[in-house]
């Protein structure tokens, strides 16, 4: 796949890479495009999780159950 910029556009990746410590332009763009895919996940997630019905109330019952389990998970 070749990307073409514009100088301006080809500077700032440059920099991005020297100062992110990445090896080369194409380690950059595939962790710009990971991200985004990241995004876009969690995007859809709370999207789903807004559009779903109510499970139950959050309340200090509902977080120290929570916390048990945990609790129970961390032991074994």
């Amino acid at each position: 796949m070749n990307i073409s910029l514009p100088d301006g556009l080809k500077a700032f990746v440059d920099e991005q890479v020297a100062k992110r410590g990445y090896g080369t332009i194409s380690e950059y763009v595939r962790e710009l495009i990971r991200k985004d895919q990241e995004r876009t996940q969690l995007r859809n997630l709370l999207l789903d999780g807004a559009t779903s019905a109510p499970s139950g109330i959050a309340d200090a019952a509902y977080f120290e159950g929570l916390r048990d389990h945990i609790r129970r998970h961390a032991a074994k």
